[in-house]
């Protein structure tokens, strides 16, 4: 598989414009660290990866079950060290779907795929932080 790049070019303070597969994005700092706010901080990215990789093996793996929903979504909330360099010292993932007709064997075996054989953020992170998920079926 070939290389993956992307580019960041400083913007001034402590944004950086950057760009990956045609598309750009602004990263930034908080202002209490000299950032203006214009983009999301980079070490949240790595919890939107995390989300993206496993959502997406998530989706791919229930449509080829036949496992119909009306809504997914994934939250991922990381919890830091106080210390630099303020690494997460915990990750927790969050499934929700939402449907009529929902199988919850085949949504279990699906995140369960995802999460040990398919998802390579994933596997990268769960080298270094633990990681815990949940899933929620029909929340009220």
């Amino acid at each position: 598989m070939p290389a993956v790049k992307t580019t960041l070019e400083w913007s001034g303070d402590m944004s950086f414009a950057a760009e990956l597969h045609g598309h750009r994005l602004t990263v930034d700092a908080d202002p209490r660290f000299g950032g203006r706010d214009r983009g999301p901080r980079p070490k949240t990215l790595v919890l939107t990866a995390l989300g993206g990789c496993t959502g997406m093996d998530v989706v791919s793996l229930l449509k080829k079950m036949q496992v119909p929903y009306d809504a997914l979504s994934v939250e991922v909330e990381g919890e830091s060290r106080e210390e630099h360099p303020q690494i997460y010292t915990r990750i927790h993932i969050r499934y929700i779907l939402k449907g009529s007709q929902l199988d919850r064997d085949k949504i279990d075996k699906a995140i369960g795929l995802s999460l040990d054989k398919y998802c390579a953020v994933h596997a990268m992170l769960s080298k270094t932080v633990p990681i815990s998920h949940e899933v929620v079926l029909n929340p009220s």
